[in-house]
């Protein structure tokens, strides 16, 4: 008797994928299109939004969306489209996934507040970034009774670490989950439980990520799984994979 095969999870990446290539831990190719393929979700690159398509029409066929940005170079210029994504997630309670500069734009889109520059107007903080020396990491510690303590369980983690910017003040409707050893605001999440929206600071799909990194992602495609999928437009999508 022939049987129907479960449609195929499709998760957006509105961003570029990881660009450093090497195997996370040993267990999967870096990069997001490795950690949605562990993760059980089909990849689909988005190409930058130009504004004259709503979101419900880019993200038609999709079950979650990674926030990930398209670099520095870029990231002045599509923040504006960031952070009308992030709204538009949060009307919607579509599964979002922001991370590094993703996260401090969907800070900023829920009237959070972010530092431009940590060495300069948070001294005290350690290094977060070392720029000849890629891969830098240090521990994190994850707060309990958080979805991030879910995720990765609670106490020290280690993740790793490139960033000069970080959240200075949450936005309302969401918590702190994770923070350096110094204080430094390491991942937020949103407070409603209808709604999973998660910013990490760190890089959880690059080649320097740990293993324990794959539980953003899986938890991400937990969430998707719950929602139904809407119809499919696969003309709507750019870059499947």
């Amino acid at each position: 008797m022939f049987q129907a095969k479960n449609p195929v999870l499709r998760v957006g990446v509105y961003g570029r994928d990881v660009g450093v290539p090497g195997r996370m831990v040993g267990m999967w190719p870096s990069g997001y299109r490795g950690a949605l393929d562990a993760s059980g979700a089909e990849p689909v690159f988005l190409e930058r939004a130009a504004g004259d398509e709503p979101w419900s029409e880019i993200l038609d066929g999709l079950a979650g969306v990674i926030y990930c940005g398209f670099g520095p170079a870029a990231a002045e210029d599509s923040e504006g489209d960031g952070e009308s994504l992030c709204l538009w997630c949060q009307r919607n309670r579509f599964p979002l996934l922001a991370i590094d500069h993703g996260l401090l734009v969907m800070n900023a889109a829920f009237g959070g507040l972010n530092f431009a520059n940590l060495v300069k107007e948070m001294p005290e903080a350690l290094q977060h970034r070392h720029p000849p020396e890629h891969g830098l990491r240090h521990a994190i510690n994850v707060l309990p009774g958080t979805l991030l303590c879910n995720l990765y369980g609670e106490g020290e983690i280690v993740v790793n670490s490139e960033h000069r910017q970080a959240v200075q003040r949450v936005a309302n409707g969401f918590q702190i989950c994770g923070t350096a050893l110094d204080g430094v605001i390491e991942a937020i999440e949103s407070k409603d439980p209808e709604w999973f929206a998660m910013g990490v600071q760190w890089q959880p799909a690059s080649a320097s990520a740990s293993g324990l990194d794959i539980q953003v992602f899986r938890g991400l495609v937990e969430s998707a799984q719950i929602k139904p999928m809407a119809k499919q437009k696969p003309q709507k999508l750019a870059m499947a994979v």
